[in-house]
């Protein structure tokens, strides 16, 4: 694809955004050797992959700029909105910290460009603060967890794989299977048992209304359209009961 847009020579590349899905990072190793190849920063969207781990770095620290979301949700939630940017570049730390208060300058008051109101309140930051001392023990917990799932359903459906070298944070425990027709049979029989499921990106990201006008809507990916039309996300925390994730297998298997 990139290469496409340069050989085209109408537009000029000037980043990689490359997105943790599911709790698992990205492939930074692999594309940071894109980016340093064409001269691209590389920005990390860790929203989902905080915790994660790549040989014992963790997400969020892979691109030039990193950042992640701390909606309730997600692997380090707090109970409302919030998010973190990370950043190696002094100048660019200067210049979020003036984003996210209206572009203030120096002073407050002064406002040296177009910002927004983007602070995390004291609230979430106490919440937080608390919650990252269990982050580790949780993971290890959501570990065990996405161990017995796999254990009980590799040979039913298609389970998550993670990485040689990686670790996920396992913001989502999520499944392939056959079709969206097998998918909704699954949904609806959860939800029998009073057992919540969810679909994720339901709507690739090239088919989406935004870029219609784009000529990204032309293009061809095929397997992304396939994993939208039949991919499902199971009950997935660190509290969540053995006994519990054994119900959800056993309404699977037994279909």
């Amino acid at each position: 694809m990139l290469q496409i847009v340069l050989s085209e020579g109408k537009l000029i590349p000037k980043a990689v955004i490359a997105v943790d899905l599911f709790g698992q990072p990205a492939d930074f190793l692999e594309i940071r050797k894109i980016t340093e190849k064409y001269n691209l920063l590389l920005l990390e969207d860790g929203a989902q992959g905080f915790g994660g781990k790549i040989r014992n770095k963790r997400a969020c620290s892979f691109g030039d700029i990193g950042t992640t979301s701390f909606f309730p949700a997600k692997p380090l939630g707090c109970y409302g909105d919030g998010g973190a940017i990370f950043t190696d570049c002094d100048e660019w730390e200067e210049l979020i910290r003036s984003y996210k208060v209206h572009g203030k300058g120096k002073d407050k008051y002064d406002n040296v460009r177009i910002g927004m109101n983007s602070r995390l309140d004291t609230l979430q930051a106490a919440i937080l603060l608390e919650k990252i001392k269990l982050l580790d023990n949780e993971l290890m917990q959501c570990n065990a967890i996405a161990y017995e799932y796999t254990e009980n359903l590799k040979d039913v459906v298609k389970v998550p794989v993670i990485n040689a070298g990686m670790e996920s944070a396992w913001a989502q425990y999520t499944i392939c299977v056959k079709d969206s027709i097998e998918r909704e049979k699954i949904i609806q029989k959860l939800a029998e048992n009073e057992i919540p499921s969810a679909v994720y990106y339901k709507k690739p990201m090239h088919q989406q209304e935004a870029f219609s006008r784009y000529q990204i809507k032309k293009l061809n990916y095929p397997v992304t359209e396939h994993i939208c039309q039949c991919c499902l996300s199971l009950p997935m925390h660190a509290y969540i009961k053995k006994e519990e994730v054994n119900k959800v297998c056993n309404i699977l298997r037994r279909l």
